[in-house]
């Protein structure tokens, strides 16, 4: 059954249920029937650039093929709408946490659905303001499955206008204004960024490359994409990485009740670990 509409491809509802089984498998992400025009409007660039007539071919391509065409595939179907500070309730509590934190060993944090970085580097300034400067003991993991837009976070180039909400005590502090062709850009400084590692992780994959304890995970609307049973298999994979004192921060339209074996509700939208976590917890 075909969906009706003049299109410069043919996309069919075969087509968006197949799209949505292979993005399902491969990053875990739910489509409703709404989001058929979404997803046409996202892959029809990939199929100009690879030089494909049909929806079909493309899909036959990908699942032939592979490699890079997954990568641009699942990166052509991910949402990356992010901003500094952004539920800004949050940082407040992440800035106590840390200074109430135990001054003799180091500082893991994960931003595991990073963007283009502004979250990651919000965090990076709450630590920073927190503890006095940009301390070395404060690592920050920032991961993403779009590869596009962890190249923009390891930039750190922002757009004026994306700082415009900050004080410009803090614009000076951990920003440097462009100028000439740079004016109207603002260029995240240098020791700020050497608290941050940016990685891609999936956060379906078995196995994620992260050994030390944190002390905190910020995945904040992300887990809206995925089913109560995703969303359950990863929180059960999150509780062992947490500290016992560890937070878990989530985003605002998202709630982790069906995980009450692993995470009970602390304060808005912030979780700590079930009891029965924090007697194992890794420390």
């Amino acid at each position: 059954m075909g969906i009706e509409k003049d299109r410069e491809f043919h996309f069919t509802t075969q087509d968006f249920l197949r799209i949505s089984m292979l993005i399902y498998q491969h990053a875990g992400i739910s489509l409703s029937e709404s989001k058929q025009e979404l997803v046409y409007s996202r892959l029809t660039r990939r199929l100009r650039e690879t030089g494909v007539n049909s929806f079909a071919e493309y899909l036959d391509r990908l699942q032939r093929g592979g490699g890079a065409e997954w990568e641009a595939f699942t990166n052509a179907l991910t949402t990356n709408l992010t901003s500094f500070f952004r539920e800004a309730h949050h940082f407040p509590v992440l800035a106590e946490h840390l200074r109430k934190r135990d001054k003799a060993r180091p500082v893991v944090l994960w931003c595991s659905a990073c963007s283009t970085g502004e979250e990651a580097y919000s965090m990076a300034m709450t630590a920073a303001e927190a503890l006095g400067g940009c301390p070395d003991p404060v690592s920050i993991i920032a991961s993403d499955l779009d590869t596009g837009v962890l190249q923009t976070a390891r930039t750190g180039r922002y757009k004026l206008e994306s700082v415009s909400k900050m004080s410009p005590q803090k614009i000076d502090k951990f920003f440097v204004r462009g100028s000439g062709e740079d004016a109207g850009c603002v260029q995240v400084r240098p020791e700020l960024q050497r608290m941050i590692s940016f990685q891609q992780i999936n956060l379906q994959d078995a196995d994620w490359p992260l050994h030390e304890p944190l002390d905190a995970i910020f995945c904040r609307n992300v887990m809206i994409y995925f089913d109560k049973e995703t969303q359950l298999a990863i929180l059960k994979k999150f509780a062992p990485l947490l500290r016992s004192d560890g937070l878990l921060f989530a985003g605002h339209s998202e709630n982790f009740y069906h995980a009450g074996a692993y995470f009970k509700l602390r304060g808005q939208t912030v979780y700590e670990l079930a009891e029965r976590f924090k007697a194992h917890a890794c420390e």
